[in-house]
């Protein structure tokens, strides 16, 4: 029985060097974690508990939201419900991934995708689309998210009162902003054009009609819906990693 080579060699420099790249997002992190800090412990939990949820579930809009559910009788399959559809983006945002996934051993690649937020996936995507192939910015720049998270989350829970609310200092648009510069800074092409335009319109119409959360999903699968069904000619006859990146 022979062993399984994988072609696609992590490389430890590269990882340092794309910790540093998304150090300055990770301020933004911290100031977010601190106002869950602040919610966990104002909805009644203990302050290791707040802190142990950060370090393992790592999931800011999900922990948010099963904060708000908190209470001394929770309706777990409900939470467990509203925690999926927050999180269910990552089903796509994993199978994009997939071409360069597939080119790593199994060991490293589900731990890798543990460390899978929005600002890691959009720059190693943007990347994939022009070429190149880089899973250490979802490593190191995962690391520098999750310790910014718990340190926040640190933060929030004994010093809260300093930080209430990030979005009256326009924290908030930090993220969405860096995502849309990643958007409009990939390819282009009328494709990709009009899958974001219905991304987005999709999601505002799912976030003024729809329950809450759902904008996420609803924006998510009208994106990829039109990615799905629209393939471009020199996709049609592309590599399999060409597909996959498509």
């Amino acid at each position: 029985m022979t062993n399984a080579t994988y072609p696609y060699q992590l490389s430890a420099r590269k990882v340092r060097a794309e910790f540093i790249r998304l150090l300055p997002i990770s301020l933004f992190v911290v100031a977010f974690g601190a106002a869950f800090g602040l919610a966990a412990v104002q909805k009644g939990l203990e302050p290791l508990q707040a802190i142990l949820m950060s370090t393992t579930v790592f999931a800011g809009a999900s922990q948010f939201a099963a904060v708000d559910m908190w209470g001394s009788e929770v309706s777990l399959i409900p939470l467990i419900a509203v925690v999926f559809a927050i999180n269910s983006r990552h089903l796509l945002m994993g199978a994009s991934l997939y071409p360069m996934l597939r080119d790593l051993s199994p060991g490293r690649r589900y731990s890798l995708l543990l460390l899978l937020t929005d600002a890691n996936w959009a720059v190693s995507a943007q990347e994939y689309q022009s070429g190149k192939r880089n899973l250490e910015v979802i490593l190191g720049g995962g690391l520098v998210l999750w310790v910014a998270w718990i340190f926040g989350t640190w933060l929030g829970v004994y010093f809260g009162g300093l930080l209430q609310n990030p979005k009256t200092l326009g924290l908030d648009m930090v993220l969405g902003c860096f995502l849309l510069a990643m958007a409009l800074g990939g390819k282009k092409s009328p494709r990709i054009l009009v899958a974001c335009s219905i991304a987005a319109l999709s999601s505002l119409a799912a976030w003024k009609w729809l329950p809450p959360n759902t904008h996420v999903v609803v924006g998510a699968l009208a994106g990829g819906a039109i990615g799905f069904f629209w393939l471009d000619k020199k996709s049609e006859r592309a590599s399999p990693d060409e597909e996959g990146a498509a």
